[in-house]
Order: structure tokens, then sequence, then C-alpha cells
């Protein structure tokens, strides 16, 4: 009796997940404002400002940085230059200018790897 019972009860709450309506959830992804950085800022959280030397000059346009990561801007098919010794990922502990106006990178830029906009690594493209 009280094996059936048992199979009675977990059919009756078996019966009760089933019926119940099912809840319908929604996400809301916000991305909020591109950084304002003078020489854009990094492709990964926490977005911070890269300093003058970090991108080439191709990820400027009318002295305007492209984007890098998800407010990367440019065409889908770009790849542009590095120096990644002016990232914190990979040593770097020099000083990273605050968010204000950006401006274009200096000549004497020295690329040691070409990245696309989602911050992909690739060979370097010159």
């Amino acid at each position: 009796m009280r094996f059936i019972k048992s199979i009675l009860a977990t059919s009756a709450l078996s019966f009760v997940a089933l019926a119940a309506p099912v809840a319908h959830a929604q996400i809301d992804i916000s991305i909020g404002a591109e950084p304002a950085c003078p020489y854009g800022y990094y492709d990964y959280a926490p977005y911070n400002c890269a300093p003058d030397g970090y991108y080439g000059p191709e990820w400027f346009a009318g002295g305007r940085f492209v984007g890098a990561g998800k407010w990367f801007h440019g065409p889908a098919n770009f790849h542009g230059n590095v120096n990644n010794h002016y990232d914190p990922q990979h040593g770097y502990k020099g000083h990273a200018p605050e968010h204000g106006p950006a401006q274009a990178p200096h000549a004497a830029f020295k690329a040691n790897e070409s990245r696309d906009g989602q911050g992909h690594a690739d060979k370097l493209h010159r």
C-alpha cells in the first residue's frame, strides 16, 4: 500500500509540474557607450584606455578610433596592427591615459601583432 501511495504522490506532482504555466524569461543586453580614450581602448573588459603606441594608424579614421571588441565599427574584413608590449595582459605596467577625446597615434608606431576588431590575433599585416 505504501508503494502505491508513493507512485500516486509522484504522479500527482508530475502532473502539477507539467500542467503549470511555463515562465518566459527575457534578457536585455545593453553595452553602453563606447569608451572615449585618446589612443583607443583595449578589446577586453574592463576596456581601459590603451596608451599611445598600442594601436597602429589604421585603427583611426579622421582622428577617431574605429573601436574594438563589442564597439568595433570598422569593415568586416578589418585587420589592424598593434604593439602588444603595451598590453597589461602581456606584462605592460606603464601609463594608461585618462578618458578623453580621441587622437591619432604617433608615427613611430612599431607593430608586433595584427588583430581584427574583435581582438583575435593574426599574422602581422604589413
